[in-house]
């Protein structure tokens, strides 16, 4: 049965800053044009959000940052807030490279910093033992998963989580049209922007691919076709699972 050829691909991303992708090698194997287009953004909560949360930040005399988007939030508040971070604030972080990113609003050589070298928080173990008595202040986004809470819990350390940023639509401006003959997903959220923004979207022969379970069963809850799904045993990435979607799109399509 011959299917919808594949010419464009929207990516519901960010566009990689470096000009570097696997989707550029698949658009050129497969003559398939590439978009990028994120169908979710990120922003911080309001300042009337945050003092709703009753939380005072210079109370606290440690910082867990566990992205580079938790300080980006974390320091846009110190700065309507006007507060500036004391030499004696320490900060843990989930990784190397989240500790250098510090560097984009304080002098790092001046400052307490550790970090985990797994880019998990059980590898701020030593940290957390040696400075067992810090007052931890813990920035996450509106939905998070418990893993560093619990890991701060079970090590019976004192710590406050405070909402500083969510995840939201991404709208389509007026006049913007959705162009694609295949959509590829990576959170429901995304799925949730196409069906705000598109609400008589219709599928008929798009074909839809996504990366994570979550976003799978959010496509499936919504009476979607699910044509390609990343990560599976065979195809551990979306590029993979892309790259052996399009060589069967291409042999069974017609113009």
């Amino acid at each position: 049965m011959a299917v919808r050829r594949v010419k464009k691909v929207l990516i519901s991303q960010p566009q990689p800053s470096n000009g570097k992708s696997p989707y550029y090698e698949l658009g050129e194997k497969y003559h398939v044009e590439f978009q990028f287009r994120p169908f979710i953004k990120v922003e911080r909560v309001s300042l009337k959000e945050f003092r709703h949360q009753r939380i005072n930040i210079l109370d606290f005399t440690g910082i867990v940052m566990t992205s580079r988007t938790a300080v980006d939030h974390f320091f846009s508040l110190c700065e309507e807030l006007k507060i500036s971070m004391p030499e004696s604030m320490k900060f843990f972080c989930i990784s190397e490279t989240v500790a250098l990113y510090l560097q984009k609003y304080i002098v790092y050589r001046k400052r307490k910093i550790f970090f985990s070298q797994t880019g998990k928080i059980e590898g701020l173990n030593a940290a957390f033992t040696k400075h067992s008595k810090e007052n931890l202040l813990v920035p996450v986004p509106e939905e998070h998963n418990e893993e560093v809470l619990n890991y701060l819990a079970s090590k019976k350390l004192k710590y406050t989580p405070s909402v500083m940023y969510r995840t939201v639509s991404n709208d389509y401006g007026e006049g913007e049209v959705l162009d694609a003959d295949m959509i590829i997903f990576f959170s429901p959220i995304g799925v949730q922007s196409l069906l705000k923004n598109f609400p008589d979207f219709k599928q008929g022969d798009i074909a839809i691919g996504c990366f994570g379970s979550t976003t799978a069963k959010a496509i499936v809850d919504e009476g979607l076709r699910l044509d390609c799904e990343a990560p599976t045993p065979e195809y551990p990435s979306m590029s993979m699972a892309l790259d052996a979607f399009l060589k069967e799109n291409q042999k069974k399509s017609v113009d």
